[in-house]
C-alpha cells in the first residue's frame, strides 16, 4: 500500500475496558486492519488486533472483533468524498493514547499497481543477491 499523508484525521474508537488495559500493555497490532464506512454513515474498523488481558478471564471480547471509530459527521462526509475515487481506501496507521483516551489515526492509502509490485520486487531481489555476495566475501576472507 502507498499511503497518502495529506490526508491524516484522528479518530476516537469504541473500546471496552479490558481492551484499554491490553493497549496500554502495547498488545495492539494493526497490520492487517482496515476502516470501511458503511451504508448508514458509521465507521468501522476491520482485522484489528488487540490481544486478550491477562486478567480480563470473562470480560475479554473477541480479539479481531470490529470496532467502531467516532468520527464528526462532516470527517465521515470527507472520507466518503475521497474514497470514492477509484483505488482509495482508508488505513490505520497509528493507536495511540490521548491523555487517558485512546486514539488512532487513519490515513487515505492507494495500492499498489502491477507494475510497482514488479519493482519492489526486482530490488528486493538485487539486494538479497548483494547482501549475500558480501556475506560469503566477508566469510572467505577469515578462512
Amino acid at each position: 500500500m502507498i499511503i497518502l499523508s495529506m490526508i491524516n484525521s484522528e479518530a476516537g474508537i469504541e473500546l471496552f475496558g479490558t481492551e484499554v488495559k491490553s493497549i496500554r500493555m502495547g498488545k495492539c497490532s494493526i497490520k492487517e486492519a482496515f476502516i470501511k464506512i458503511e451504508s448508514d454513515g458509521q465507521v468501522y474498523v476491520f482485522g484489528m488486533h488487540i490481544s486478550p488481558y491477562e486478567k480480563g478471564n470473562i470480560f475479554n471480547k473477541d480479539p479481531l472483533r470490529v470496532r467502531k471509530l467516532l468520527l464528526h459527521k462532516l470527517e465521515i462526509r470527507r472520507l466518503m468524498s475521497k474514497i470514492k475515487e477509484k483505488g482509495y481506501t482508508l488505513m490505520p496507521l497509528q493507536v495511540y493514547f490521548k491523555g487517558s483516551l485512546v486514539k488512532v489515526q487513519i490515513g487515505l492509502a492507494r495500492g499498489k499497481k502491477l507494475y510497482d509490485k514488479r519493482d519492489d520486487l526486482a530490488k528486493r531481489t538485487r539486494s538479497g543477491r548483494l547482501t549475500g555476495r558480501l556475506r560469503r566475501d566477508r566469510n572467505n576472507d577469515y578462512i
